[in-house]
């Protein structure tokens, strides 16, 4: 995510790249999703969230728009530098023939560019190289708007790391207490609370901030060293969390199917509302991630209507786990992590199935948490890099990564409300990421393809929603939900 252009990798067909979007928007915040949709009520969630699911795609069409102008300007760029190239070697008396051009550009890539689209060369704003959003911001906004974007996107990982490392403690906290206590699990309508026993004279809250330190300790060191997540360990990642997801779905499916469904949801609870926002925001997110998904698609022709079908399985699936979690457990029995729900026997009397789902958020994010702490590390550093310069051995090797791993943890210390947590990562940095920055993104790169290319020059991958409006539309729409999130939140607070 610091901006980049990187070598767009192996290609792969179109459906490929839908299963592959597919992975990346289901994931940790799709877990959260069954207790929003209790608290806001079921006619409410669904509304919403088909409707923030059409906006995640507007958006998402806005970012592929600026991937293909960014594409373009890189193209024209060379271009320009290739003809500066022949000026030169024309006036040293080099023949046009004994040119060699780099890139294996043909010679008509030094025309302008207009001549060359008449000629019938490929498109130039066909997208061919991966250009990351933080090189977009840089190319189409000024300063002030690359050091906003980079803000908004170290909050937002942030938030993803305080999410992760609060999500594995509770998972072992609710797995290893309650089998100290009863024969099953946590979904069997007990509640606890966080001074209760777990073993001996530990509390549970202790048994919590046990496991966060050994989280800490474990994970924590990857952050000062390169990490990268290979292809082996993101099937098996991907693997696990398709095993776990169907299987809930059938757990809950049979029991409402045998007439044991517990739950009762509302039609509509307003207070549920400004988190159920939070977290369907940060569960559609994958803006941040579209470069390094689209680019090495192979055919892009039709690559929109890909895009849609993808929102709609997802839609469906979304609504398929929450609907089926809502009627199956009673409203104050969901858990924030809904895996926890099926360590209860009346769902399952198979020990090896209980364990897997309760333990599932441990293995998963384990393995993503290391790449996020790279992540947000890198992007500190592009934050405050300048041209030519480098970091002292300290402040590259100690203090980025402390002032990335620290702030998560005191998070995790102080709070583990993982729906709390998801939702005001998603109302906040998830509002920038998902609608401010593509909505910007597409209006500047519009404004610098006329300036570049003229006014007739048609982008073949231009959004559907084309027209200023949308734009406006969506800006208008990410205002909205700052203010009346945080209004929620202080009138929240207030009562208290």
């Amino acid at each position: 995510m610091a901006g980049g252009i990187t070598d767009t990798g192996e290609l792969y067909s179109p459906y490929v790249g839908l299963v592959y979007m597919f992975n990346l928007i289901v994931g940790t915040g799709a877990l959260t999703m069954p207790k929003a949709f209790a608290t806001a009520g079921w006619l409410v969630s669904l509304v919403l969230i088909m409707f923030l699911g059409f906006m995640s795609y507007m958006t998402t069409t806005f970012v592929m728009e600026a991937m293909a102008a960014a594409n373009a300007q890189l193209r024209w760029k060379r271009m320009e530098k290739h003809k500066e190239d022949d000026d030169d070697d024309s006036s040293s008396g080099v023949s046009d023939s004994d040119v060699l051009l780099p890139d294996g550009y043909e010679r008509s890539e030094t025309r302008p560019i207009l001549s060359v689209q008449r000629r019938g060369s490929p498109n130039v704003f066909e997208i061919t190289e991966r250009v990351e959003m933080g090189q977009m911001a840089s190319m189409f906004f000024n300063k002030v708007g690359v050091n906003l974007f980079y803000f908004c996107i170290i909050i937002y990982l942030y938030g993803d790391l305080a999410i992760y490392a609060a999500a594995v403690p509770v998972s072992l906290m609710q797995v290893t207490c309650v089998t100290g206590n009863h024969s099953c699990g946590v979904g069997d309508g007990t509640k606890y609370n966080d001074t209760d026993k777990c073993w001996g004279p530990i509390r549970r809250i202790d048994a919590y901030r046990i496991y966060l330190a050994a989280f800490t300790l474990l994970l924590g060191p990857f952050t000062f060293f390169n990490v990268q997540k290979t292809k082996y360990l993101q099937i098996m990642t991907s693997l696990m969390r398709w095993i776990a997801f169907i299987v809930m779905i059938i757990l809950a499916l049979i029991h409402i199917g045998k007439g044991e469904g517990e739950g009762h949801p509302p039609l509509a609870q307003l207070s549920g509302i400004p988190n159920l926002f939070g977290v369907c925001v940060y569960s559609f997110m994958c803006q941040h991630s579209l470069p390094s998904l689209i680019t090495p698609i192979s055919k892009k022709q039709h690559v929109n209507k890909l895009v849609l079908l993808d929102y709609i399985l997802i839609l469906g699936f979304y609504s398929l786990l929450s609907f089926t979690a809502i009627y199956c457990f009673h409203n104050e029995t969901l858990m924030d992590m809904y895996t926890l729900n099926f360590t209860n026997c009346n769902i399952t009397n198979i020990a090896f199935i209980r364990y897997f789902l309760g333990l599932f958020p441990v293995f998963t994010i384990s393995t993503n948490f290391p790449i996020i702490a790279v992540t947000l590390r890198n992007n500190w550093k592009t934050l405050f890099h300048r041209e030519g310069g480098t970091y002292p051995w300290v402040v590259d090797r100690i203090v980025f990564p402390a002032i990335t791993l620290i702030p998560p943890l005191v998070v995790a210390v102080c709070t583990h409300d993982l729906e709390s947590l998801v939702g005001i990562t998603g109302a906040y940095a998830g509002n920038g990421i998902q609608y401010i920055i593509p909505a910007f993104l597409a209006y500047c790169s519009r404004k610098d393809t006329q300036l570049v290319f003229g006014s007739g020059t048609v982008n073949n991958h231009l959004s559907p929603f084309r027209h200023i409006f949308w734009i406006w539309f969506v800006l208008l729409w990410s205002l909205f939900c700052f203010v009346f999130v945080t209004a929620n939140i202080i009138l929240s607070e207030t009562k208290l």
